[in-house]
């Protein structure tokens, strides 16, 4: 049972912390809204669970995150067995011009075609801009592991041909332009 002092600590945390997770799961789900949301809800619900040894930890965010990293695995498990995973992700409607969304679909296919580990190490040190160190606490790995699946993970990005393509296209509009 929680106390009251503990159940304000959560709700603050959660609050606080409620669109960082949501961004961090959106990037680890490939770019899918509705997969994202159940992530973030589903690494709450969880540390939610332990909150009385979370709350005792040196770094909550990076103990989070490697929760959310690895209910993500699962989930990857479980539906690898019922889902395809498809090499264009929906359009989304967003705020941004077509531009920003066209260049965002191309970089969200190509980190979902990364492996899971390789997109979450991406994610973890590009869009959440963790250490070395913290990625690999957050993915249960040592420092080397952590290292070798974020070089990976670029290496495969850089030779993704929808990049590549994405990144001529824009080369050429540039260029007409002047």
């Amino acid at each position: 049972m929680k106390t009251v002092q503990e159940e304000e600590d959560f709700r603050a945390f959660m609050t606080s912390r409620w669109p960082g997770l949501l961004r961090t799961a959106y990037l680890l789900t490939g770019g899918h809204h509705h997969d994202a949301e159940d992530l973030a809800q589903t690494t709450l619900a969880r540390v939610y669970a332990k909150w009385h040894h979370v709350r005792r930890s040196d770094n909550i965010d990076g103990y989070v995150r490697r929760i959310m990293v690895h209910t993500n695995t699962d989930r990857f498990r479980r539906s690898r067995i019922r889902e395809w995973v498809t090499p264009r992700i929906p359009d989304t409607p967003t705020p941004d011009g077509a531009e920003l969304t066209a260049e965002r679909d191309v970089l969200m296919s190509a980190l979902a075609r990364l492996p899971a580990r390789q997109r979450a190490a991406v994610v973890l040190c590009y869009f959440e801009d963790m250490s070395q160190t913290e990625i690999a606490a957050a993915l249960g790995c040592r420092l080397g592991t952590a290292k070798s699946q974020v070089s990976r993970g670029l290496e495969k990005l850089r030779k993704d041909g929808a990049l590549i393509d994405a990144r001529r296209a824009e080369a050429i509009v540039q260029e007409e332009a002047r």
